[in-house]
């Protein structure tokens, strides 16, 4: 964990060596100050020694601002490495999620990565701070002070390493109850983002049913949970402060009276007696802070693991060790193919898959829900690899592909269709960033896009909001097909993609894919038998088989369950709006 986190401190090397540098200078500059007040009063205000005064005075003045230059530098230093450090981190959370294959993302809760991405990250910005700074100059400053205490008189400050170690233990039973509790309180911060991450996208739903009742209710009681463990917490941490202002102020009043009955001994003078109260303080206030400092790690050691999840999160999909570049043609066959989404499952989605598509066919895939249609088309783009057998595309395995090679040549649109913040053209352009406005008006044509894009105001440089929320869900599936076909792919796959648009435009998307890009190897999973019925082939997927596989006319023959999803679709008279020109839901 702690080689991963290093790794990213990287170019803030030499700040983070400076901070605590300038943190030991500032402390070394403090310890002399007592001992030159010690000076001051025994040897310059009771001997009348007004010179000596002034010179060691002066001495005290330069170590202050020498204390203080050093404490401004180790600050400046120590906010610099700290925020680069978490900028570092932050990016390459980032950076390794992009590389995620879906079973990868799987394991992460969409909460997760962001409580990870911010409030883990905040932590360890915080920790890392509090080690360059606090951690060097507490053990530092406490070390420093003792061996002063024990240079002035030996036998005074034998009470401190009483005090000090009376102290430590107290200490460690009160933050290790505390540290189970911070354990706890992470994964309640993933429960509050997921509630209000979910309230937000799903704003119109909780409105149309009235729950923003209910909705409160669930935040409030996940806001409830951070309460009470970070509450359970403070109730441990919170004794530091008494146990702690008792060890000073018994060392205090232990070391005036013993000192005091050394003075009139002759064993000690007052300005030695000063500077040991002075050290006694920095003594003391050291171990706070490092008392604090162990409250800190505590709460960053959940952080870091966390963070280091993520990092050390690898894909199961990686490029073999020389790739092809190119996808010769749309050509597709599976043999053999099992896939399981749980390796170690012995419970299967896809059981032996074995298909052949030709290059330019239309392919239409029908089955009932949890039928694994989804799964089957993934294979194709090496969303997943499989299990057992073989994907081929262009006559070559999938996993002998570059991924980004095999992914541009084979366009999915997938059931869950996604807009970004940006213009109609920027968001267009996903599919090809160099498109010209022109290619991107022809594929809108493609996709039956056109039509509504023209009667915007602001036509093709209309601003789509995050997620798409301005447009209906019709004109978001027909904006994801049209930047599928500007990837120019050899494959195109629609996943269940046009079931938001009316018959009339869905036949229209269908007759221009057949027109427009007779060489694309079109796959489209659909629920109604209207839009795959005049594909060449159709495959007819139940319980993760393929349960037939022919053309309209031969399945309707051959085919029960094919027949009986046709029959039960025509005799109720098919989809309500098959004679409408051309409404969204």
């Amino acid at each position: 964990m702690i080689k991963t986190l290093a790794a990213q401190i990287k170019e803030y090397k030499k700040v983070s060596i400076m901070t605590p540098v300038f943190m030991i200078l500032e402390v070394v500059f403090e310890m002399l100050i007592p001992f030159l007040m010690a000076s001051i009063i025994d040897d310059g205000v009771e001997a009348g020694n007004m010179q000596h005064i002034y010179a060691v005075g002066a001495v005290m003045i330069a170590a202050a601002l020498g204390g203080l230059f050093c404490g401004v530098m180790g600050g400046k230093y120590g906010a610099r490495a700290s925020t680069g450090f978490a900028k570092n981190l932050r990016q390459a959370m980032f950076e390794n999620i992009q590389t995620f294959s879906f079973a990868s993302l799987d394991k992460f809760s969409t909460a997760g990565l962001v409580t990870r991405l911010t409030t883990d990250v905040t932590n360890m910005q915080m920790a890392y701070q509090m080690i360059l700074r606090i951690c060097f100059r507490a053990p530092v400053s406490m070390v420093c002070a003792m061996t002063m205490a024990f240079f002035i008189n030996a036998k005074l400050a034998s009470v401190y390493l009483v005090a000090v170690f009376a102290l430590a233990v107290v200490l460690f039973f009160i933050i290790r109850g505390a540290m189970k509790y911070f354990k706890q309180a992470f994964p309640k911060y993933d429960e509050l983002n997921a509630s209000v991450q979910e309230n937000v996208s799903a704003i119109r739903v909780v409105k149309a049913y009235v729950r923003e009742e209910h909705e409160t209710k669930k935040f409030k009681k996940a806001s409830q949970g951070i309460y009470d463990i970070f509450q359970k917490a403070e109730q441990h941490v919170v004794l530091n402060m008494p146990v702690m202002q008792f060890t000073v102020y018994g060392c205090i009043l232990l070391i005036s009276w013993l000192g005091a009955k050394q003075i009139v001994q002759n064993t000690l003078t007052t300005g030695e007696l000063m500077s040991l109260l002075t050290y006694c303080m920095n003594i003391l206030m050291s171990l706070m802070m490092v008392a604090m400092i162990f409250v800190m790690m505590s709460m960053s050691i959940a952080s870091a693991e966390r963070i280091c999840e993520v990092l050390n999160e690898k894909s199961d999909l990686t490029n073999p060790v020389n790739p092809v570049y190119e996808v010769p043609s749309g050509d597709i066959e599976f043999r053999h193919v099992r896939f399981a989404y749980n390796k170690e499952s012995s419970e299967a989605v896809l059981h032996d898959i074995n298909l052949k598509i030709n290059a330019g066919e239309t392919i239409g895939i029908i089955g009932g829900t949890g039928s694994a249609k989804t799964s089957l088309v993934n294979l194709i783009s090496r969303l997943y690899d499989v299990s057992d057998g073989a994907v081929l595309v262009g006559d070559r395995d999938v996993r002998e592909y570059d991924i980004e090679t095999l992914r541009n040549q084979v366009a999915v649109v997938l059931q869950k269709n996604v807009l970004f913040s940006g213009t109609i053209l920027d968001n267009l352009r996903w599919g090809d960033p160099n498109a010209t406005e022109e290619e991107c008006k022809r594929v809108c044509r493609l996709a039956c896009a056109d039509e509504f894009i023209e009667k915007m105001p602001d036509g093709y440089h209309t601003y789509i909001e995050q997620g798409g929320t301005n447009v209906s869900g019709g004109q978001r599936q027909r904006l994801t097909i049209a930047r599928a076909l500007l990837k120019k792919p050899k494959v195109l796959i629609l996943d269940d993609s046009t079931s938001a648009v009316d018959t009339a435009t869905d036949a229209k998307i269908r007759k221009a894919f057949a027109e427009e890009i007779p060489d694309t190897t079109k796959l489209i999973i659909a629920q109604r038998v209207a839009s795959v019925m005049n594909a060449d082939r159709i495959i007819v997927m139940d319980d993760g088989r393929v349960h037939g596989f022919g053309t309209h006319e031969e399945l309707l023959r051959d085919n029960e369950i094919y027949r009986e999803v046709y029959e039960s679709q025509t005799n109720g008279g098919g989809d309500f709006d098959e004679n409408a020109e051309g409404g969204d839901e």
